[in-house]
């Protein structure tokens, strides 16, 4: 498994990811992760709709739990054609009764706990901890990666601008 270092940061100590990297023009890899009814979630079930692929490294966080409700408010004005999916290591359990004491529901959080398949395939899980990086992956309706945002420091929010102007350009 391939292992990187120095693209992000906690606290200022580097961390190490482990997986594949993924680049701006890869055909976005597969993955499976499980919804908060415990049913499979893959990148194919995106086909046809520009997704805002997003890990965070925990829901119950103060940082993760703004950004997901940030990008739970920018969905409510995308349209249909676009889909916003967060993962993390967090239980489905977890997720769901956090969605639901927050009142996101434009955001479809997934559970990577099972096996790392997104976290490993897009090269974001973090080896000293086991959770995921805060980054964020836009993928066209064809399945393309067009735009990627790691966010160095992780207990730093992503430039959500830029992530929605990436987005408005393949709309």
């Amino acid at each position: 498994m391939n292992e990187r270092t120095g693209i992000i940061l906690m606290k200022g100590n580097p961390l190490t990811l482990v997986g594949n990297e993924v680049s701006v023009g890869d055909k976005a890899p597969d993955f499976e992760v499980l919804a908060n009814d415990m049913t499979p979630i893959r990148l194919s079930s995106l086909k046809g709709k520009i997704g805002i692929l997003t890990s965070v490294p925990s829901l119950d966080t103060a940082v993760c739990d703004t950004e997901t409700r940030t990008f739970n408010e920018a969905a409510s004005k995308l349209g249909d054609d676009v889909i916003v999916l967060t993962v993390s290591m967090d239980l489905p359990f977890t997720q769901k009764r956090w969605c639901a004491a927050a009142g996101v529901e434009r955001v479809i959080t997934a559970s990577d706990h099972r096996d790392a398949s997104f976290g490993t395939s897009y090269g974001v899980l973090i080896k000293e901890l086991r959770l995921l990086a805060r980054t964020v992956f836009v993928v066209d309706k064809e399945g393309i990666v067009r735009y990627i945002q790691f966010v160095k420091e992780t207990s730093n929010e992503p430039d959500y601008k830029a992530v929605l102007d990436a987005v408005r350009k393949l709309a």
